[in-house]
């Protein structure tokens, strides 16, 4: 069914029904829910469709009843306002551009249905690669990045944020539909200058906005968090420009821009110079908001929704403290509404679900679920008094402290985070490594198989001991070498077959951290992850990798990468405590990891790679604040790789994000080699790289493995040849965009030969 028939088919399906239409925003919400299921049942039905073994029915089926359960939930716990359009099959930027109609024109020649279509700009297609993908601002959700250009035909296309405020109404429930807002969707485009599209693009907006009005529906949610991050006049003047248009409408519904992961700043006095009816700030990332909402002047008839629970981590709310500040921001406005400060997307669905984590840790956490109530008994207490609000939790436990680490930390020095210079390191370790000339690798994991997964699970439950499961993984392992070798490539890897993740692996071996059994949270498509909780100080209890690389590098005359996650990643693929300074748990973390890279080479190995992809993630979103942020970063990386000798060789390696912002950061780090996703974006990195006179090895990705395409021969070569024009041979390594663990073996083979062959023929050249 073509776009333009399903939007008249919803039509036809809401003429002559009443929706239940409330006017009144209530006391309380949230901006966002889980999307995946308490079982990760998304993950599971979207990945069956992929693989043939269910059809879109079926797949739709299990959406709807997941969509039904989380509307449910939340009316029973008392919300008052309950959003919808917050459900994906992949991503809600992508959501957002069927809605607009910006799906590019090499997606839709391909003839294939809506849905497939949908998963082919997310994913790839053999023709076609597919749509960028990088971290959504300071998270670890990626989202699929628009492409817009001046020849892009915007279209209204609001069937699915229809469909689902009819599915709710069927319910009994009255719902909010959301879409990313029209400023922030053309920040977060690719094209030629998409922000130049921004009247286009609203008065597409203004028709979506007349359907929804026409079909009973009182508000709409447009988020609009780009503006928490340094914006130019013009593009501040063009959210002031957007909003007045949508909110001088007559036929439209109420409109609440939401904004999250920071504070406004100027953007907040031209937001408040529209007439839209209500405006959401982050309270917990942006506390200065309110300043900036007491220094705008009367809010006569607007409301406020007050972002007071934390939705992007994972610790109980001192109610009693937000509850005050509730009632600073019901001074200032007419009408205050509750909400979290982003959408929960970020935190896992629901901590009954957890039977095995320390009661005294239990205690001190929320997660979706919890922070639901949260939200509803702050409602009420903002509206009708604190009454019984609890008590603040106690100081963390002394047993979480660990004063050894402690010590030694105070008495490092600047000695700690400094190797020789590069020209030495480098001479050492070619000598060492005999290397070719642009080297052949891969980033580390190798595809985790059924097998695998269930060797793991019956670990656990004891159906195999630890010496059964070692002897699988050891088979696993070979079974990555003997490939390796077959393929050709310089430097090898074990292929991880042993880790669940490449942060819980490190986190279930570390002191200070918890892991939990059920704490899903999606980060990208049908990826889903469990990260850790750091609750006390780190410490290392033991070797956690030598083993199993020691085991890689004795079935090999080549070398094998030890691999490890670093300080910042770990930091931010974790719930990190709050209680003390990100800078202080990084530096425990790197500590531990300085340990396990001193193991590492005594064993004998002679590269190691620390892995940092999450290091442009956690940059803060305002300038101001990146300089204090990137120094201690950096700081951790260089405490984690200093200690090991000149000819031992440290790679990183970065991925899915916008590196030119940290590109100065990077060559800080002074990793002797940096493998970096490039493929879906064209190298570009390359240029970013030369603008600094980067002068170490560089990788850049030439296969984007997050999709199931293998790319061609040829593909590969054109890649390679662009990073040779931009980089000097001597210093180019070959190798996908990251991991491969969420490939199959057979694409696995197919494209590493591609890459080995290509490097073959542009190293000949």
């Amino acid at each position: 069914m073509s776009s333009f028939l399903s939007f008249l088919g919803v039509i036809g399906h809401f003429e002559g029904r009443t929706l239940l239409v409330s006017t009144a925003f209530g006391q309380s919400t949230v901006l966002g829910y889980p999307r995946i299921g308490g079982n990760r049942e998304l993950k599971k039905a979207v990945e069956a469709y992929w693989a043939g073994k269910i059809d879109a029915d079926a797949l739709a089926s299990t959406a709807a009843g997941l969509r039904a359960e989380v509307w449910q939930t939340l009316r029973d716990a008392g919300l008052s306002a309950i959003p919808s359009n917050t459900f994906s099959y992949y991503d809600h930027v992508l959501d957002t551009a069927v809605a607009v109609g910006a799906i590019p024109t090499r997606f839709t020649r391909l003839g294939l249905s809506e849905l497939d279509t949908y998963f082919a700009m997310a994913r790839g297609v053999d023709a076609e690669p597919a749509l960028e993908l990088t971290k959504w601002f300071d998270t670890n959700y990626h989202y699929l990045v628009p492409e817009i250009g001046p020849d892009t035909i915007f279209a209204a296309n609001p069937v699915k944020a229809l469909s689902e405020v009819a599915e709710a109404a069927d319910l009994g429930i009255t719902t909010r539909p959301v879409l990313v807002g029209p400023a922030t969707f053309l920040l977060l485009a690719k094209g030629e200058d998409p922000f130049a599209r921004l009247d286009d693009l609203v008065d597409v907006y203004a028709q979506i906005l007349a359907v929804l009005a026409a079909s009973g529906v009182a508000w709409v949610q447009l988020d609009e968090p780009a503006y928490v991050a340094d914006r130019t006049p013009e593009e501040i003047d063009g959210l002031r420009r957007a909003y007045r248009r949508l909110g001088e409408l007559t036929d439209r519904p109420r409109l609440f821009v939401a904004t999250y992961f920071g504070e406004l700043g100027d953007a907040l006095p031209a937001l408040l110079d529209t007439p839209v009816e209500a405006v959401g700030l982050d309270l917990v990332a942006g506390p200065g908001n309110l300043d900036r909402l007491a220094a705008a002047g009367p809010l006569a008839g607007r409301t406020i929704v007050a972002g007071l629970v934390d939705g992007h981590n994972i610790w109980r709310t001192d109610l009693r403290a937000a509850a005050t500040l509730g009632g600073r921001v019901a001074a200032l406005a007419d009408h205050v509404v509750v909400s979290t400060s982003c959408s929960l997307l970020h935190v896992p669905v629901d901590l009954a679900a957890e039977q095995d984590l320390e009661p005294q840790l239990y205690s001190r956490l929320a997660f979706a679920r919890q922070k639901v109530d949260e939200v509803v008994t702050l409602g009420t207490a903002v509206r009708n008094g604190t009454g019984e609000l609890p008590a603040p939790l106690p100081p963390v436990p002394p047993a979480w402290r660990h004063d050894a680490v402690r010590a030694r930390l105070a008495e490092l020095g600047p000695q700690d985070r400094r190797r020789a210079d590069y020209a030495t390191r480098a001479a050492a370790q070619q000598a060492r490594l005999n290397l070719p000339e642009l080297p052949t690798t891969t980033i580390g994991s190798f595809p985790q198989t059924t097998e695998l997964r269930k060797a793991r699970a019956e670990l656990r439950t004891g159906a195999v001991d630890w010496p059964g499961y070692v002897e699988r993984m050891r088979a696993e392992v070979e079974h990555v070498i003997r490939l390796q070798e077959e393929l050709g490539l310089d430097v090898l890897v074990h292929g991880e077959p042993e880790r669940n993740d490449m942060v819980q692996y490190f986190g279930e071996q570390l002191d200070g951290f918890a892991a939990t059994e059920h704490g899903w949270v999606q980060s990208y498509g049908s990826r889903c992850v469990r990260p850790p909780i750091i609750y006390g100080d780190v410490a290392r209890k033991a070797p956690m990798t030598v083993e199993w690389s020691t085991y890689a590098q004795s079935l090999t005359h080549k070398p094998v990468k030890g691999m490890l996650t670093g300080p910042v990643t770990i930091l931010a693929w974790s719930f990190v405590r709050t209680d003390q300074p990100l800078a202080d748990t990084a530096d425990q973390v790197a500590l531990a990891l300085r340990d396990e890279c001193a193991d590492l080479e005594a064993a004998g190995i002679k590269v190691i790679q620390v892995d940092e992809p999450a290091l442009r993630e956690t940059l803060p979103l305002r300038k101001a604040e990146q300089k204090a942020y990137l120094d201690w970063a950096v700081g951790a990386f260089r405490l984690a790789t200093s200690g090991v000798a000149d000819d031992t060789q440290v790679h990183t390696h970065l991925c899915y994000s916008e590196f030119g912002e940290v590109i100065t950061a990077i060559d800080a780090l002074d990793a002797d080699v940096t493998s970096i996703e490039a493929s879906r974006s064209k190298m570009e990195v390359l240029d970013d790289l030369a603008a600094i006179g980067y002068g170490r090895g560089v990788g850049p990705g030439v296969w984007d493995i997050h999709s199931p395409r293998v790319p061609s021969h040829d593909e590969v070569v054109e890649s390679l040849r662009r990073a040779v024009a931009a980089v000097p041979a001597r210093r180019l390594w070959v190798n996908p965009d990251c991991g491969l663990k969420t490939r199959g073996y057979a694409e696995v083979e197919a494209s590493l030969r591609h890459l080995v062959a290509a490097a073959a023929e542009v190293r000949g050249i």
